[in-house]
């Protein structure tokens, strides 16, 4: 049994952005429910499905608010399944310094803080939606976000035509810290450092003068096959799996040589295979 139904389940940390991802997806035309506790989501279904009405598209955001939330979640996805709805999670992230700036700006308490303790709310919370953070079909990380840019990424995620997966490629700097929305995380400071070469140090990985001297290295060349290999082989998997989303970080030390060269080089070997690919330099 299918349905024309498409459910949209928004969850995440606290002050990740849920509240403004809902009012993104009202704008898109969704119905959209905040905080309708995990074991009505199935009754609610119900409604959607019997209704008269034209409503197709439904986001629910979900966190912890409700108590019952991570008990009954499965069952209440299984559900959907069941009755043909297609439905997809979106979890919303951001890094715990973010999220201790946006509380205390906003003057807001955690709803898990013990004791008014911001940082140990945070982090129980994290614990406890690990779970349905690895379920996710998309991760959003809204730390360098603005409101315009969170609206275009979830515009972009809900209207792709592509039935695949869009594949991102970031490079970074592990002195910055690793990108927490990572699926793949590659370490390429095994290679030759340019930074260490007086007349490429001001450069970075897009400039051919470095991109040669990475690239014209043997070691770099069996990395880069095997490397692309392996993503190439696995995407296949990942869209089996209902993933429309592949997060893959590319660290170096300072995020400046290495890890460009090497992301521009992976974005070009997997778009050749036909994937959509997005390249970004986080720490450039």
């Amino acid at each position: 049994m299918q349905t024309d139904k498409h459910f949209v389940i928004v969850t995440g940390m606290s002050g990740a952005g849920k509240t403004q991802a809902s009012k993104v997806l009202e704008d898109m035309g969704y119905f959209c429910v905040d905080n309708l506790p995990s074991p009505l989501i199935s009754r609610f279904a119900d409604l959607i499905v019997t209704s008269e009405g034209n409503i197709n598209k439904v986001c629910l955001v979900v966190d912890l608010r409700d108590g019952s939330f991570l008990d009954s979640i499965d069952d209440a996805l299984a559900y959907l399944h069941a009755i043909g709805i297609h439905y997809e999670i979106i979890f919303l992230d951001a890094s715990d310094e973010v999220l201790v700036r946006r509380f205390k700006e906003s003057r807001r308490s955690h709803p898990q803080s013990p004791a008014g303790s911001l940082l140990t709310g945070i982090q129980l919370e994290r614990e406890a939606l690990a779970y349905l953070r690895d379920r996710a079909q998309t991760i959003i990380d809204t730390s360098n976000l603005t409101n315009a840019d969170l609206r275009q990424t979830l515009i972009d995620t809900l209207t792709s035509e592509d039935t695949g997966i869009q594949v991102m490629v970031t490079s970074f700097g592990f002195k910055h810290g690793i990108p927490i929305d990572a699926d793949i995380v590659m370490d390429v400071r095994f290679m030759a450092n340019p930074y260490y070469v007086p007349e490429l140090r001001q450069l970075t990985g897009r400039d051919p003068a470095v991109q040669s001297y990475i690239y014209d290295r043997p070691e770099t060349q069996r990395f880069l096959r095997h490397f692309s290999d392996l993503i190439l082989e696995l995407l296949p998997e990942y869209i089996k799996e209902g993933k429309n989303q592949l997060s893959i970080g590319i660290g170096c030390t300072g995020g400046q040589h290495r890890s460009i060269a090497m992301a521009i080089a992976l974005g070009r070997r997997v778009a050749e295979q036909g994937y959509e690919v997005t390249v970004n330099h986080r720490d450039h």
